[in-house]
C-alpha cells in the first residue's frame, strides 16, 4: 500500500517525504505535484504553501484532518519549511498515536546541527530551539547537549592538516538478517579474498604516498567492514603492515580494528593485530539472547562472545568496544536490559548502542499500527535504560548519529569511559577533517582545510567491481592531490 504526498506550490518535498517516513518507515511513498487525491485512495497528504502561509491535510476514505499556519510574506524559505514540517508532524502524530522523540528532525547528524546553533545562540538557546522549534523531546535534547560537549573536546584536537584512514574489509562469515552494509559472506566470496587483499595493499601504498607528499598528519586508523577478522592471520598482517609502512604513524592517536563477529576471533589474529599497533578493537555480540542471535543469523552464541572477549583481554587489549542493537525483532526490553547489565559487568572502555533499521511491514491496518507502536515503545525503553544505567557506571555519550527507517526514529549512540572515546567515530560524524578511504565500498571524503567545503571520491561498491575496475579507481585517488592544491592549508 502506498502513501501519496501532494506538493502544492513549494519545494520542500524532500523534508516532507523524510518526515512521513518516520511514521511509516516501510510503506511506499509517492510524491506528486499539481494533482489532487481521488476518492479511492487510502491515505494521502496534501502539503501547500499559500498566500497566507502553509497548510497540511491528511485524508483517508474514513478520516480527514487539516492544519494551517499564517506567516508573514517575507518569512524565509527555511522557516516556511520548518513550520510546514511541524504541521505535518502533528497531523501524523494524531493519526498514528506516535510521538517520535526527535520531533521533526530527520537528519543523520543532529549533534552537528546542535553545535551550529550553540555557536550562534549559546547552549541554552540551542536547547530551547531544539525543544520549541524542532519539537525534540526533553530527553533527546539533554542527550544532544551532553554529547556535543564531549564531542567538542575531541574536535578541538584536529588541525587543518589532520586526516583519518578508513580501510574496508567487505567480507563476513555469514550475512546477518538486519545487515545493510556492503559485505559478502565467505561462503559466496572466498575466492575473491586473496586477490582483494593484494589490490587493497596496493591502494593503501598509493594513498599513503599521496598523504606523505602533501604533508598530511594521520590522526586515526579504522579497519572496518564487513568483518576484518574474517581474514586469515597472514592476510591481516599483510594489510596492517602495509598501512604501517605506507603512512607516517608518528602522530596516530587511535588504531581500531573491528573484530566484530566473536566467531572470527582467535588468539593468533589478535596477536597480529596487537603487534601491528592497533590499540582498540570491537567485539560485537549485538545481544546476549541466544534465541535472538539465532533468529537474526548470527552464527555464534553468547558463550562464544564471552570467550572471545576473554581472549582479547588476555591478549593485552585495554580498549575493547562492544556493539549492541536496540529493537531487534522479537527482543523484549527486559532481554535487552539483561544483555546490557552483563556487558557492563565486563567493564569495557566503550559501548555502542545502535538502533535497528526497520524491515518489518507496517501496513496501515489496526494490527500494523499496534505493531509499529509496540516497536517504538520497546526501543524507547531500551534507550532509556541505557541512559539510566550507563552514566551510573562511568559512561558518557560521546557521539551520536541516525539512519533512515530506524525503529522509533531513534539513534545510534557511542558511550565511553572518560578518555576512551572513539576518536574516528567523532571525526567522521562531524566531518571534521578528510577521511581517506581504501577498499570496496569505501569513500574518500575531502574536507577543505580552512573551510567547510566537502568533496567525495567513491571507490567501487562491491569487491568484484573493485577487482575489475582497480586501475580506473586508483586514478580517482589523484584528485586528493589536486584538491589540496586548490584549497591548500
Amino acid at each position: 500500500m502506498s502513501i501519496k504526498i501532494y506538493i502544492d506550490n513549494h519545494s520542500f518535498h524532500y523534508e516532507m517525504e523524510n518526515l512521513t517516513r518516520v511514521f511509516f518507515p516501510n510503506e511506499k511513498l509517492e510524491v506528486l505535484r499539481g494533482e489532487r487525491p481521488n476518492e479511492t485512495e487510502s491515505l494521502c497528504l496534501i502539503t501547500s504553501k499559500t498566500a497566507e502561509g502553509v497548510e497540511c491535510a491528511l485524508i483517508t476514505d474514513k478520516y480527514s484532518s487539516k492544519l494551517e499556519k499564517s506567516l508573514q510574506p517575507d518569512t524565509p524559505e527555511d522557516e516556511q519549511e520548518r513550520e510546514m514540517a511541524i504541521l505535518l508532524y502533528r497531523l501524523l502524530s494524531e493519526y498514528t498515536g506516535l510521538t517520535p522523540l526527535w520531533g521533526i528532525l530527520t537528519g543523520v547528524r543532529p549533534i552537528k546541527l546542535f553545535r551550529r546553533l550553540r555557536e550562534t545562540m549559546g547552549e541554552e538557546g540551542a536547547k530551547e530551539y531544539f525543544k520549541q522549534k524542532l519539537l525534540v523531546s526533553e530527553e533527546k535534547t539533554a542527550l544532544s547537549t551532553l554529547t556535543e560537549r564531549n564531542e567538542r573536546l575531541i574536535l578541538n584536537t584536529s588541525t587543518p592538516d589532520s586526516f583519518s584512514l578508513y580501510v574496508s574489509i567487505p567480507f563476513c562469515p555469514s550475512r546477518c538478517s538486519y545487515c545493510s552494509f556492503v559485505s559478502q559472506s565467505v561462503e559466496k566470496s572466498f575466492k575473491l579474498i586473496e586477490p582483494y587483499v593484494e589490490l587493497l595493499c596496493r591502494e593503501i601504498e598509493y594513498t599513503g604516498q599521496i598523504a606523505r607528499n602533501l604533508g598530511l598528519r594521520l590522526q586515526t586508523v579504522y579497519i572496518g567492514g564487513g568483518t576484518p577478522t574474517t581474514l586469515s592471520p597472514m592476510q591481516l598482517d599483510m594489510v596492517m603492515s602495509t598501512i604501517n609502512r605506507s603512512f607516517d604513524m608518528t602522530n596516530c592517536r587511535e588504531y581500531t580494528v573491528e573484530a566484530g563477529r566473536p566467531d572470527t576471533v582467535t588468539q593468533e589474529k589478535l596477536k597480529v593485530i596487537k603487534q601491528n599497533g592497533a590499540d582498540r578493537i570491537s567485539i560485537n555480540p549485538q545481544t546476549l539472547n541466544d534465541e535472538i542471535l539465532k533468529a537474526i543469523g548470527r552464527r555464534h552464541t553468547s558463550e562464544e562472545f564471552f570467550a572471545a572477549y576473554d581472549i582479547a583481554v588476555k591478549s593485552g587489549f585495554d580498549h575493547i568496544n562492544t556493539d549492541l542493537i536496540a529493537g531487534l525483532p522479537g527482543e523484549s526490553a527486559d532481554s535487552f536490559a539483561s544483555t546490557l547489565n552483563k556487558i557492563v559487568e565486563l567493564d569495557p572502555k566503550s559501548i555502542t548502542v545502535h538502533t535497528l533499521s526497520m524491515k518489518r511491514s507496517s501496513n496501515l491496518t489496526q494490527q500494523g499500527a499496534e505493531l509499529l507502536r509496540r516497536d517504538f515503545e520497546t526501543a524507547e525503553q531500551m534507550h532509556r535504560f541505557c541512559s539510566e544505567l550507563l552514566p551510573k557506571n562511568g559512561y558518557e555519550p560521546y557521539y551520536l548519529y541516525r539512519q533512515s527507517r530506524m525503529v522509533g526514529n531513534l539513534e545510534n549512540v557511542g558511550w565511553s569511559k572518560k578518555g576512551s572515546e572513539g576518536l574516528y567515530n567523532v571525526f567522521i560524524m562531524d566531518e571534521t577533517h578528510s577521511i581517506l578511504g581504501c577498499g570496496a565500498g569505501a569513500t574518500t571524503k575531502l574536507r577543505q582545510p580552512n573551510g567547510s567545503y566537502i568533496e567525495r571520491i567513491f571507490n567501487y561498491k562491491y569487491s568484484y567491481e573493485y577487482l575489475k575496475g582497480f586501475d580506473e579507481m586508483l586514478k580517482r585517488k589523484d584528485r586528493i592531490g589536486s584538491f589540496y592544491d586548490e584549497y591548500g592549508f
